[in-house]
C-alpha cells in the first residue's frame, strides 16, 4: 500500500510539472459585447475594439473600428482610411504605405507618392520591432523620420546580374530595424543618379515599412516588374501595430481585467488582460475568463479525468497504478502479491529516491532550458539572425568567428580576476587562451543599444576585414552575452603611454629614432583607415593608451569601440560626443561634426605627448599650461620648444628633424579642422623625417657642446643602464580605454 502511494505522488508531480504555463501565449477567443457586432468581412473584432463608441462597443475612441460594407467583401477601417486585416490578443496587422519614385531614360521623373502612417498620442497603438524598413532599387537611398528617431537604407547595384534572390543584402535591396514604442514615421526617398545607369531593368525606387516575415525579395525580377510587385507587397506584407490598454497607466491602475485573469504590464507602456493558466475567454468583459474542461480531450487522460477549477486531476482506474496521463502509463496490480518486508523497504527506498531525482532533475532541466532560451534571445536581440543572414552571401562565410559563451567562459577560466589585463570606461579585457592555445583578448563591454543591433553587426563585419600590419585585428564575437563580447588579436607589450610615462625619461629603448618609427606607423595606420578600408573609418578616440606595442615594439591601433564608419558620400558625421579628455578635438566638440580632422587633432597630441615626455593633462603646470596641446602650441608661438622637450630627445634629435615635428604638431593642433592636414599627409612626412634620419645617420653624432647647449643644462640620464620593467595587468587600458566624455544628442544612423 505505501509503494502504491509513493508512485501515485511520483505520478501527481509530474502531472503538476506538465501542467506549468507555456511560455507561449494563449490566443484569447474573439468575444465582443453583446449586442454588438464582432465580425467584418474575414475580420473578428474582439472586445475592447469594435464598432461604435456611443452603444458601448469599443472601450473608448481610440479602440473605436468601422466597417465598410460598400466593400465586396466588406473592409474593417480604423480612422479614416486604414484596414484593418487581423486582431489579435497584443497585435494588430494593418495595410502599408509604400512610397516610390519613378524615371526615365533620361532620369526625369514620371510618377511618385510618398509613404508616411501616424496616430495620435492618445491611440493605443505602436509600430512593433517585427517591422522593418525596406529600400528597394539600385540607385536609391531612404529616410524614415518619426518622433525623435531618424534613420536610413540605401540599395546599390549596377548590373541586374548582381542583384542575389531571396534576401535583402544592400544591392538591389536594404533593410534596417525601427525602435520599440515608434508611433508614426514618414518615408522620404532620393536617387544618387537619377537611375539613368540602371532604368533599363530598374526604372523605380520604393521605400516602405512592413512585417519581415511576410515580405520576400525575388531579385531583379522585382526591380523590372516594379508594379508587379508593388501590387503583390500592398496585399502580403502588412504593418505589425502593439496595442496596449491604459496608454501610459500600469497594472497597479487597472480596472478592465475581469474574473479568472490578470494584468501584464506592457514593455512599451501601458497592459495587457490574460486569461489565467486552466481558462479561456475575453478577460475584458463579465464574468471574465471561463474554466476549461481539459477532460473533453482524451489525450490529456488514459484514466479517471476529474476537470477542476483551472485544471484537473488524471489517476489510473482501480487496480492500476502509473501514470494515466500516456496510453500505456498505467499497469495493472497483480492480486495477493505478498513482498517480503526487505522487497517492500527497497521498494519504498526506491521510490522516494525516484522523487528526489525527479524532482532535482526536473529543476536543473527548467534552470538548463531558461539558460537556453536567455542565451537565444540575446543572440537574436544582439543581431545575430541578421549576422548569419549577412554571412549567407558570397565571400563573407569566413569574414568573422562567432564564439559561444562556453568558448569564452573556459577561455578565460570563467572570467577569472586574474586574467584581467584592462580596465575603462567602455568595460574590462580579459586574457584568454583558446583549445588551439591561440591567445586573445576579449573585451566585455558594459554600454550596450538594443535598437542599434544591425549597425552592430555591420560594423563588426566591416572592422573584420581591416587588414593592417599596425592595426590590432578583430578576430570575432560572441553575441550570447546581454552586451556582445569582441575578440581580438592579443598584442603582448602594453601601451605606448605606459612606456613613456611608467618612468622619467621613458623606457631604454625609447630612442628619438624608434619615436619617429612609431609615430610614423601609428599615422600610418590611421590613414589606411581614413581612405584606404572597405569604408573609410574614423577611430574617433586616439590616445597613447590605444596605441600598443607587440614583442617586436611593432606598433598596434586598438580600440575600435569609439568607431564610426563614414559613408562613402559622406565627409562627416553628426555624432554622439566622444574622446578622451586632453586628446579631444575642440571643434569636433563644439559642434558635434565628426571628421577624419578629428582624428588628426588627437594624433597631434600624441606626436606633443612623445616629443616632451608630458601627459595630456597635468594639474601640476599653470592653469594655461595644463592642456599639453595649449601649453604646446603657445611655446611654438614664442619659439620655447627646446624648453618642453623632453632631454633624451634634444641629445639624439636635430635640431631640423625637432622643429619639424614642431611645426607639424602645431598644424595638427590647429583649432579649424580644414587647416589640419590629412592623415595621409601627416604619415608621408613622418616617413621622410625617419627615412632622413636612416640615410644620414651622421646627423645623430652632435658635439658635446651642441648636446648641451640644447638640452639647457639638464643633468644627464641613466635610461641606458636600466632595464625594461615588466608591467602589471592593472596597468594596461590597451583596449578598455581611460576615462571619457559623452554628451548625449539626437544621433542619425
Amino acid at each position: 500500500m505505501l509503494l502504491l502511494y509513493t508512485f501515485v505522488l511520483v505520478t501527481l508531480l509530474l502531472t503538476m510539472v506538465s501542467s506549468l504555463p507555456s511560455p507561449n501565449d494563449k490566443f484569447q477567443s474573439a468575444i465582443g459585447k453583446q449586442g454588438c457586432q464582432t465580425q467584418c468581412g474575414s475580420v473578428t473584432i474582439p472586445y475592447p475594439f469594435g464598432i461604435g463608441v456611443e452603444n458601448g462597443c469599443s472601450l473608448d475612441e481610440s479602440f473605436n473600428m468601422t466597417c465598410n460594407s460598400t466593400e465586396n467583401p466588406p473592409k474593417l477601417v480604423y480612422g479614416e482610411n486604414i484596414e484593418v486585416y487581423n486582431i489579435s490578443d497584443f497585435e494588430v496587422r494593418i495595410s502599408t504605405s509604400i512610397g516610390y519614385t519613378c524615371y526615365n531614360q533620361e532620369g526625369n521623373v514620371t510618377q511618385e507618392t510618398d509613404a508616411w502612417t501616424m496616430f495620435p498620442t492618445t491611440s493605443p497603438f505602436t509600430f512593433s520591432r517585427k517591422n522593418k524598413f525596406t529600400v528597394i532599387g539600385c540607385d536609391d537611398f531612404a529616410f524614415i523620420t518619426g518622433t525623435n528617431f531618424t534613420s536610413g537604407c540605401w540599395g546599390i547595384c549596377s548590373g541586374e546580374n548582381e542583384v542575389p534572390d531571396g534576401y535583402c543584402s544592400g544591392i538591389g535591396c536594404c533593410q534596417t530595424s525601427i525602435p520599440k514604442g515608434l508611433k508614426d514615421y514618414r518615408v522620404r526617398l532620393f536617387t544618387f543618379n537619377n537611375h539613368t545607369r540602371v532604368e533599363s531593368f530598374n526604372p523605380c525606387g520604393m521605400a516602405f515599412l512592413g512585417e519581415e516575415d511576410s515580405f520576400k525579395f525575388l531579385g531583379a525580377s522585382d526591380l523590372y516588374n516594379y508594379t508587379e510587385f508593388y501590387d503583390r507587397t500592398l496585399s502580403v506584407v502588412p504593418i505589425v501595430l502593439d496595442w496596449v490598454i491604459g496608454g501610459n497607466r500600469s497594472c497597479t491602475e487597472a480596472t478592465e481585467c475581469k474574473g479568472n485573469s490578470s494584468c501584464e504590464d506592457a514593455e512599451i507602456g501601458g497592459y495587457h488582460c490574460i486569461c489565467n493558466e486552466g481558462y479561456e475567454g475575453n478577460p475584458y468583459l463579465d464574468p471574465g475568463c471561463q474554466d476549461i474542461n481539459e477532460c473533453e480531450d482524451k489525450s490529456r487522460c488514459y484514466g479517471n479525468c476529474i476537470n477542476t477549477q483551472g485544471s484537473y486531476s488524471c489517476t489510473c482506474r482501480p487496480g492500476y497504478i502509473g501514470n494515466a496521463t500516456t496510453a500505456d502509463g498505467c499497469q495493472r496490480v497483480a492480486k495477493d502479491s505478498k513482498f517480503p518486508a526487505m522487497v517492500f523497504t527497497i521498494a519504498l527506498a526506491l521510490g522516494l529516491l525516484a522523487i528526489f531525482s525527479t524532482v532535482t532533475g526536473i529543476c536543473f532541466g527548467i534552470r538548463k532550458r531558461k539558460l537556453i532560451k536567455l542565451r537565444e534571445k540575446f543572440f537574436e536581440q544582439n543581431g545575430g539572425a541578421f549576422l548569419k543572414q549577412k554571412l549567407k552571401a558570397p565571400g563573407t562565410s569566413d569574414a568573422i568567428t562567432i564564439f559561444s559563451t562556453e568558448q569564452l567562459q573556459k577561455a578565460t577560466d570563467n572570467y577569472s580576476e586574474e586574467r584581467i589585463i584592462g580596465r575603462g570606461g567602455y568595460g574590462v579585457v580579459y586574457k584568454g587562451i583558446l583549445p588551439d592555445k591561440h591567445v586573445v583578448a576579449i573585451k566585455k563591454s558594459k554600454l550596450v543599444d538594443g535598437t542599434q543591433s544591425e549597425q552592430f553587426i555591420n560594423e563588426v563585419l566591416i572592422l573584420t576585414q581591416v587588414i593592417h600590419r599596425n592595426v590590432v585585428k578583430l578576430l570575432g564575437c560572441c553575441l550570447e552575452e546581454e552586451v556582445p563580447v569582441l575578440v581580438y588579436e592579443f598584442i603582448s607589450n602594453n601601451t605606448l603611454f605606459y612606456h613613456i610615462h611608467h618612468r622619467s625619461g621613458g623606457m631604454s629603448w625609447l630612442s628619438w629614432q624608434n619615436r619617429l618609427r612609431i609615430a610614423a606607423e601609428a599615422a600610418g595606420a590611421l590613414g589606411y583607415l581614413h581612405s584606404q578600408a572597405t569604408m573609410p573609418i574614423i577611430h574617433r578616440d586616439v590616445k597613447s593608451t590605444n596605441i600598443l606595442l607587440d614583442d617586436n615594439y611593432t606598433t598596434k591601433i586598438s580600440d575600435f569601440g569609439a568607431s564610426r564608419l563614414v559613408p562613402l558620400d559622406h565627409d562627416q558625421v553628426t555624432t554622439l560626443v566622444q574622446g578622451t579628455l586632453g586628446y579631444l578635438d575642440p571643434q569636433y566638440f563644439n559642434t558635434s561634426q565628426l571628421t577624419d580632422k578629428s582624428d588628426v587633432y588627437s594624433f597631434g597630441v600624441v606626436l606633443a605627448e612623445l616629443i616632451t615626455g608630458q601627459k595630456p593633462l597635468c594639474a601640476d603646470r599653470t592653469n594655461q599650461e595644463k592642456n599639453l596641446a595649449t601649453y604646446f602650441v603657445k611655446s611654438m608661438k614664442e619659439n620655447r620648444l627646446y624648453e618642453i622637450v623632453e632631454p633624451r630627445v634634444l641629445r639624439e634629435g636635430t635640431f631640423e628633424q625637432l622643429q619639424a615635428v614642431g611645426e607639424l604638431v602645431k598644424r595638427c593642433l590647429k583649432l579649424e579642422g580644414d587647416d589640419r592636414p590629412t592623415m595621409k599627409e601627416v604619415a608621408m612626412e613622418l616617413e621622410g623625417l625617419r627615412k632622413f634620419t636612416a640615410t644620414y645617420p651622421s646627423v645623430q653624432q652632435q658635439t658635446h657642446e651642441e648636446s648641451t647647449s640644447l638640452i639647457l643644462e639638464v643633468e644627464q640620464s641613466d635610461l641606458y643602464s636600466v632595464p625594461l620593467i615588466p608591467y602589471s595587468s592593472n596597468e594596461w587600458e590597451a583596449y578598455s580605454g581611460s576615462t571619457h566624455m559623452a554628451f548625449q544628442e539626437n544621433e542619425p544612423r
